[in-house]
Parts: C-alpha cells; structure tokens; sequence
C-alpha cells in the first residue's frame, strides 16, 4: 500500500471522527496516528471536554468488538481479564472473558482504579495476551486500548506507574474549545448525540493492513540519529530526572513513520518528528520538582530540547 493511500484512509478516518469532535482536528489526528501504529492511546484531561466520546468515536470508525471498563476504586484484575466459574452442569471450570476481550477497549478514568489493578494491564497492552489460572490466552487482533484519565491533581485519583505509562504509545489531551466550537457543539448536541452520525470507514482488515503499510515507510540512518538525539537529551537534561526509555525511541520513530504517510510522503522528514515528539514522550519523563512549581509541563521540556537538537537537512 502506498503512502498516498494511507492519506487516503487516515483524512477518512480523521473527518468521521471529527462528526463527534468538533474543533480539535490536530489532537483527532494524534489519535488515529496512534491506531495507525498499533500503539495504546492515552487520553488526559479534566472531565467533560469530550475525551470518553473521542474514544467511543475512533472504536466506532474501525469497527470491530468495542468493551468499556469503568474503572473504579473496588474494581479487581479480575474484571478485566476475566475468571473460571464452576459450572455444575459439567463439573468443569469455564473461563469467562472479561471486558479485555475486544479489538478496541475503552478504559475509562484508569487512574481512579488502585495500581494492582492497573498493573492487570501490563501483559495485555505489551503482548496483546492475558494470563489466567496459569492459562495464556491471546487477545482479538487488532487490539486497542484507549485509556482516559482525570489530570492527577482531581480528588480519588492514584498516578498510573511509571511501567504503565511507558506502555502508552501517546498521550493527548483535548482542551477547551473556543467559543466558536462550543457554540457549535451546543447547537450539534441539542438534539440529538453526535456519535449518532460517526460511521465505520475502514475495516479492522483495512486497519492491520494500514498499519504494515505505517512500517513500511523509509527512515534514513540520519533522521534514526536524529531521533537518539532527541531522546538522549532527555537524558541528559537538567529540568528532568529521568529521560525516554529506549522503547520511546521505538515509539518515536514508529510515529514519524505514521506522520509521513498520513501527509502522502514515502519517506520521514525532520519535521516528521518534531511533530510527534512531544506526545509520544512527554509521559515518558519526569521533571524536576521545581519545574513543576513553575508551571512548566514535560512537553515544554520536549519542546526546548527539539529546539537545542541540530535537525539533519532534509533526506529522501
């Protein structure tokens, strides 16, 4: 598949979403770049800007088996990842799948949920299988999470693990809209709900072959140098205690990969990753305390740091 048609199914898949989200079409393709990676999507806010239906819009675009996990504070793995129950008719042990069973599982508000069960994630979202009474069970392929979450500051909330957010192939957040946009949606809402008019677009088949299409995308050795660059100097920046992992490297370059193709280009540029670096890894570091109290977030850092790092010209 080439990268124009890539562009082709990606604007498809971007305008179906935006029925439901109006106004953000720059965070709207954030998110399907993540699909188009194969990538879990975290989605961070304060509630009701829309972050749960942004979701429920991308399942619904693609297709396929949709599960939502509310999680709460009483919520146990179990739930998620489902158990055996004893069947008297049999006298056998049945396993009974949990909500994790699906090709697009909406997590919503995970960080209401204590970390034991946060944590039951873990396997599922690294190698797409849950391990249950010592039996190893695969997931439905495609498999996406997209997990919502209240900024961390919210009452009732525990900070996902470091392990778990580094899982995360992006993380996005939605905003206020403008005046314009809210009036928009007060008019659009009024009535009827927006996710009525959000139709599927491509199929999961279509899916998984745009995303072997997404690796395919040529990287010269200067622009993968380019990107250790950029995530060596979160190691090494002073506003960080702790940089990108080696798997944001991965990620990053996965991403840029993406980004190409949905503009119809067959090969990464420089600009490919400045535009994607910041939400592939600014969860993936840690500031500094007083950076914090300074009002300065880790995208700011990631922003400085794609400033500091020489681009390599352009390459084909």
């Amino acid at each position: 598949m080439r990268a124009s048609e890539v562009r082709t199914h990606a604007d498809a898949l971007v305008a179906e979403v935006e029925r439901a989200i109006v106004g953000k079409t720059n965070t709207v393709r954030k998110a399907v770049l993540a699909m188009l990676c194969n990538g879990h999507l975290l989605i961070e806010d304060i509630p009701g800007v829309g972050k749960t239906t942004l979701a429920k819009a991308l399942a619904k675009s693609v297709g396929g088996e949709f599960q939502r996990i509310q999680f709460t504070p009483d919520l146990l793995p179990a739930d998620i990842t489902g158990s055996s129950i004893f069947n008297q008719k049999t006298a056998e042990f049945e396993f009974r799948a949990g909500p994790i069973f699906g090709n697009v599982v909406l997590a919503d508000e995970i960080n209401r949920a204590t970390p034991k069960t946060q944590s039951s994630l873990l396997e599922a979202m690294e190698e797409r299988q849950v391990t249950t009474d010592g039996v190893t069970r695969p997931l439905p392929q495609p498999f996406f999470v997209v997990a919502t979450q209240n900024t961390v500051e919210m009452t009732g909330t525990y900070p996902l693990p470091e392990a778990q957010l580094d899982r995360f192939f992006a993380r996005i957040s939605l905003g206020y809209p403008d005046k314009e946009n809210e009036l928009a949606i007060l008019s659009q809402q009024q009535v009827s709900n927006p996710l009525e008019f959000v139709n599927t677009v491509i199929s999961l088949a279509d899916l998984m072959d745009l995303q072997v299409a997404v690796r395919d995308i040529f990287v010269h050795d200067k622009i993968r140098e380019y990107i250790l660059d950029i995530v060596i100097a979160t190691r090494q920046s002073n506003m960080l205690v702790m940089g990108s992992s080696p798997r944001g490297s991965l990620y990053l370059m996965r991403a840029a990969q993406a980004n190409a193709a949905m503009d119809g280009v067959d090969y990464v540029r420089p600009d490919d990753v400045k535009a994607v670096a910041p939400c592939v890894l600014s969860h993936r570091v840690m500031a500094r305390a007083e950076l914090k109290t300074q009002g300065s977030t880790t995208e700011n850092v990631i922003d400085r740091i794609l400033t500091s790092v020489p681009a390599p010209v352009p390459v084909n």
